[in-house]
């Protein structure tokens, strides 16, 4: 199975553009203690340097859930005030799932400001920073770059079958679906007829099968 995946991926062009790079890492990640309820903390990073589209995004902000690995992908622009920021986060996470207790970052300006301290004070929640560059802080950056260099200028489009093809497939920590983890089995299924069939379609793939 090694030798055939290794085989693909030297001919695959879009494989060659998002793969990472098997570098030594920096040093050994220092483990995170598992939280014990869904949305008590979370990760949040940014995927830069993606084609500006019509509607003016090149970036995608990517939250999730540490416990259930539940997903969430947010479309920017990285010339985005702190302010502006802070709504889509009030918008779309804290809306949706409440405030967390702690939030792992990459380190970048977007976090760092003084704003960004300031919002997590009033929330009561606490800004912790991942290291400057370890690709195994985040696993869903290549499959979202995958879909902008398939799409272009229209990449804008995919980010929500994507964040349903990430949250509907297999994660090996919790051994499920990010779907299934804080619903239940059953979510994240779609029917065929009579025959309930699992979806487990990635990336680009799946849009085209949905278009």
């Amino acid at each position: 199975m090694k030798r055939a995946v290794a085989e693909y991926v030297t001919v695959c062009d879009t494989c060659q553009c998002v793969k990472a790079e098997h570098q030594r890492p920096a040093g050994l990640l220092q483990p995170l203690k598992i939280p014990e309820w869904k949305w008590e903390e979370i990760s949040m990073d940014f995927i830069v340097g993606l084609p500006r589209t019509q509607k003016g995004y090149n970036s995608i902000w990517v939250v999730v859930d540490r416990l259930t690995k539940v997903a969430h992908f947010i479309l920017v622009n990285t010339t985005y005030s702190g302010a502006r920021l802070a709504d889509l986060y009030i918008s779309r996470i804290i809306s949706l799932h409440g405030v967390p207790k702690r939030i792992i970052s990459a380190r970048g300006s977007q976090f760092t400001s003084c704003f960004w301290e300031q919002l997590h004070d009033s929330l009561d929640s606490k800004l912790r920073f991942s290291t400057a560059y370890h690709p195994q802080t985040d696993d869903s950056e290549d499959m979202l770059r995958a879909c902008a260099i398939q799409y272009g200028t229209s990449w804008d489009k995919s980010p929500p079958y994507a964040e349903f093809s990430y949250n509907n497939g297999y994660q090996a920590d919790p051994k499920k679906s990010p779907f299934e983890a804080p619903y239940g089995e059953g979510a994240g299924h779609r029917y065929f007829g009579t025959k309930r069939e699992r979806s487990e379609v990635f990336g680009p793939d799946l849009i085209g099968d949905l278009e």
